[in-house]
């Protein structure tokens, strides 16, 4: 089970401090789609060159034109993109295309997708190395959480990894655990505490004491 830490609210040199300090706890560093908005590409490339060790995931939340997005990205050093799951079937298998031409992988993200089972049973069949069930911002605001859609993706998903995302922090994550996803993505849990070392070392001494 690997820790993705998600990195939304910050700019390149305030990414680089964060993940100095919690490098030693995580296995994936995700350049979230508010910082590529604010950064670009860039800022994917700086993290990587920074921490060559460590697995860049680019949150670009593709909608269309998947294997040039990805194109781009990969160039930029990013090792995971992220598509959407609301996207055409061609846009997806296009992304998963270009990714393997240079050994990248694709993530889909479910944000918003009402059939989670039929969808992720379709974009399992695509090819896509991880599924992620996601709660938003604006979900999570009014208490939602993606625990269920966990569970059902778990049961129908036969290829891809199972990753999920969106409000998770050391209150929620035994049930998280105990769902038994092959990646857990926590962003505020650990960017949102005073001592961010601290917050991420306790989740993957959580993690591995499963």
């Amino acid at each position: 089970m690997k820790l993705q830490l998600a990195l939304d609210l910050v700019d390149i040199q305030g990414a680089k401090a964060l993940v100095k300090e919690v490098e030693p706890f995580i296995d994936i560093v995700e350049i979230g789609t508010p910082v590529v908005i604010n950064e670009g590409l860039r800022a994917v490339k700086a993290i990587k060159d920074a921490f060559p060790a460590l697995t860049v995931l680019a949150d670009l939340k593709i909608m269309d034109a998947g294997d040039y997005e990805v194109m781009k990205a990969s160039e930029a050093g990013a090792d995971i993109i992220t598509v959407l799951g609301a996207s055409n079937d061609r846009t997806i298998a296009g992304a998963v295309s270009e990714a393997r031409k240079t050994n990248k992988q694709i993530m889909v993200d479910m944000i918003n997708v009402r059939d989670i089972e039929g969808r992720a049973k379709e974009i399992d069949a695509l090819g896509v190395d991880y599924i992620c069930v996601h709660t938003g911002y604006d979900l999570q605001a009014v208490g939602q959480n993606s625990f269920e859609d966990l569970r059902t993706i778990k049961r129908v998903v036969k290829h891809a990894k199972v990753a999920i995302a969106g409000g998770i922090k050391l209150s929620t994550l035994p049930e998280v655990i105990a769902a038994e996803p092959d990646l857990i993505i926590v962003g505020g849990g650990i960017t949102g505490h005073e001592d961010c070392r601290a917050a991420a070392s306790e989740i993957r001494e959580i993690i591995a004491s499963r």
